[in-house]
């Protein structure tokens, strides 16, 4: 029988995350689910398992290089090799009293959400790659949103917030080139304005349907798009 696949989610203790980790699970990878939260990552853990998902939990902190670098020896303990990464994990940042809007933007908060939303990319794909390279299939798929389009001009004006998925989009890009001539397929997706903590649980979409897109792309076939950013209708105009 084939060995199953193994597939690394940051963030996917809750929301999109834990959809997306159960969705691949549904696939047949074994999820590894990246969180920085013991108790929380234990508990999805737990949740993924009872749906039968093949689950086991990776401490992850994508601000901090040791905590990615210890998460990637981790993987290659219990896996020896990843095929997918999901960089899902994100944050919206403060919002209030004007801190993104950007005549008023607050530079901690600047600082803070692209610590994560994009330093974070860059910290655990760079960490993954020496393991997604042992894969036959790598993917690597970026969470991204529309509200990071320089055309659409979707949601409120979320400086910080919007800005920092641009930039997401733009690594994808580049990631992309530099891979060209290897089997790693990297791309962004856009789950759209899902109901989740993230957004006060006010978007129309539920997880499951914000994940969609990102297991699709996480099983890409070896002729697939890359460095393309896509949601469920197809490529987003960025």
């Amino acid at each position: 029988m084939e060995e199953k696949k193994v597939a690394l989610v940051t963030g996917a203790n809750k929301g999109i995350g834990f959809a997306v980790a159960r969705g691949l699970g549904t696939e047949g990878f074994r999820v590894a689910v990246g969180a920085r939260d013991d108790a929380r990552r234990d508990a999805a853990v737990e949740k993924l398992r009872a749906d039968g998902v093949d689950a086991f939990g990776v401490a992850l902190d994508v601000t901090s290089d040791r905590s990615v670098a210890a998460a990637a020896q981790a993987i290659d303990a219990e896996a020896g090799r990843l095929d997918v990464l999901v960089n899902n994990a994100g944050i919206s940042g403060r919002f209030d009293g004007g801190a993104q809007d950007p005549t008023t933007l607050d530079l901690d908060v600047l600082r803070t959400v692209l610590d994560t939303n994009v330093l974070g990319v860059v910290r655990v794909t760079n960490a993954m790659l020496p393991l997604l390279e042992r894969s036959r299939a790598p993917r690597i798929v970026n969470m991204s949103s529309d509200m990071g389009s320089l055309e659409l001009h979707t949601g409120p004006i979320l400086a910080t917030y919007a800005s920092s998925k641009t930039m997401v989009n733009a690594l994808t890009v580049q990631y992309a080139r530099r891979l060209a001539d290897g089997p790693v397929v990297v791309n962004s997706a856009c789950p759209g304005y899902v109901a989740t903590d993230f957004t006060g649980h006010a978007g129309p979409r539920t997880p499951e349907q914000g994940a969609a897109i990102a297991i699709r792309l996480a099983c890409l076939p070896d002729d697939g798009p890359r460095g393309g950013f896509f949601n469920e209708a197809g490529l987003v105009p960025w």
